[in-house]
């Protein structure tokens, strides 16, 4: 992952990567954004390699989804980054630098899901994870990103986080899971739950 490559990443600033292996992690800890040292178990660590796991679930959706929403899929991965970039470096007031999630990202993610839904015929039951094969990677990274936001909030409560960076988190799911719809829309339909069909 780019965040263990120890760089700190400041807005408008390309990572160059000269190294992959450090060997500063052999002993289980890491760097974070700030060049504090952590366990790799710790929350702040759990927590952005939860978003790389989403990340590497949506390029799995990229590779079945039709051109409109891989142009959508491509800035999620983008803001992917950010967000990791954002939960690796803790917050502090004199830092004005370290790049962070912005309002318009998560007001992005609210007018694609707007006008995906809007087309979309309202649901009868809950969807199962499922349809063609990008709806069911979406439904994996819209599971994982919610795995992140439950970090991010756990997180929240002891130390430092980017508010809008829960927020980016929370509308991506959904995101994720209206996205899932529109394509599942274009092929055949979304799989329904049936409560207790198979119970006799």
């Amino acid at each position: 992952m780019a965040f263990r490559l120890k760089c700190v990443i400041r807005l408008r600033q390309m990572v160059k990567l000269t190294k992959i292996y450090t060997r500063g992690g052999d002993k289980g800890e890491t760097s974070l954004g700030d060049g504090a040292r952590v366990k790799k178990h710790s929350l702040r660590v759990a927590t952005y390699g939860s978003v790389d796991e989403a990340n590497a679930a949506v390029g799995l959706a990229r590779l079945q989804a039709d051109p409109t929403s891989d142009a959508m899929l491509v800035r999620i991965q983008n803001d992917l980054f950010d967000l990791g970039a954002d939960l690796c470096t803790p917050s502090a007031p004199e830092e004005t630098h370290a790049l962070r999630i912005a309002q318009p990202q998560v007001d992005r993610l609210e007018h694609e899901i707007d006008a995906m839904n809007a087309a979309l015929s309202p649901l009868q039951s809950f969807v199962l994870p499922g349809g063609t094969p990008a709806a069911a990677y979406l439904h994996l990274a819209r599971t994982i990103v919610r795995r992140a936001e439950r970090e991010m909030t756990a997180l929240a409560e002891i130390e430092s986080v980017n508010p809008l960076a829960v927020a980016y988190a929370n509308r991506l799911s959904d995101h994720l899971f209206v996205l899932s719809r529109h394509i599942n829309a274009k092929a055949h339909g979304d799989v329904l739950w049936v409560p207790g069909a198979n119970r006799t």
